[in-house]
């Protein structure tokens, strides 16, 4: 191993030492009890406000959706999110990407798609509020997400996410992140995993309270401001 290497592996490893140490987990995990148990309380009236809308739309089908995931060193977790799209929403995927390239090139470069047909009314606004996001403050309580990090990722992305997955993967995934304050419906596949190891190699308590600032921005004031 050249000198070169050597300093490289050193600065890596002093980064995730600095990234590892109490002084960032311990007041990190803090934020994340707090967010999460003032998440929860609010999730019990949304819940019911959601419950009601999908009634009105005559869908009797369950609100919450349960997902596994790519968690903190590839261990698989279940997040929660209030469903937004019809109950079998991959199965109907699937057909789509069978049936159409167009939509398979859009799928396969973003990972989504920008006028799903599987998004129900309700659900068009729960996205675009973030309001389907509040069941994953369960997950902060619980302890296999923070408030700040990567989007966790899908198992089936993780041929894609090539070199990067084992880098993004040593972050816990995050309810916002720097991806998501950054361009998110912009931004392809690769650009996403680009900002997420950026995230990782860069992640402070200063970076994560303005994250945190820019999506309170985002989301409740509606302004794009960092």
């Amino acid at each position: 191993m050249n000198e070169e290497m050597i300093t490289l592996q050193e600065t890596v490893e002093q980064v995730s030492n600095v990234h590892e140490s109490k002084f960032y987990r311990i007041p990190k995990r803090i934020v994340d009890i707090i967010a999460g148990l003032v998440g929860v309380i609010l999730l019990i009236p949304i819940t019911i406000i959601v419950k009601i809308c999908y009634i009105c739309q005559h869908d009797f089908n369950p609100i919450f959706f349960k997902q596994e995931r790519i968690g903190k060193n590839g261990k698989p977790i279940y997040i929660y999110k209030f469903r937004s799209m019809v109950p079998n929403a991959d199965q109907v995927l699937f057909q789509m990407l069978e049936g159409n390239e167009e939509i398979k090139r859009e799928y396969k470069r973003y990972k989504k798609l920008k006028n799903d047909p599987r998004i129900t009314k309700v659900g068009k606004f729960i996205r675009n509020t973030s309001i389907d996001e509040f069941p994953q403050f369960l997950n902060l309580l619980k302890g296999d997400m923070s408030l700040v990090g990567p989007r966790p990722y899908l198992f089936r992305e993780k041929e894609d996410m090539g070199e990067y997955y084992e880098t993004i993967i040593k972050c816990k995934p995050g309810i916002t992140g720097y991806w998501q304050v950054n361009g998110r419906s912009n931004t392809d596949f690769g650009k996403r995993l680009v900002l997420d190891e950026y995230y990782y190699y860069h992640r402070n308590l200063n970076l994560d309270a303005r994250i945190i600032g820019k999506t309170f921005a985002q989301v409740i004031l509606k302004k794009d401001v960092m």
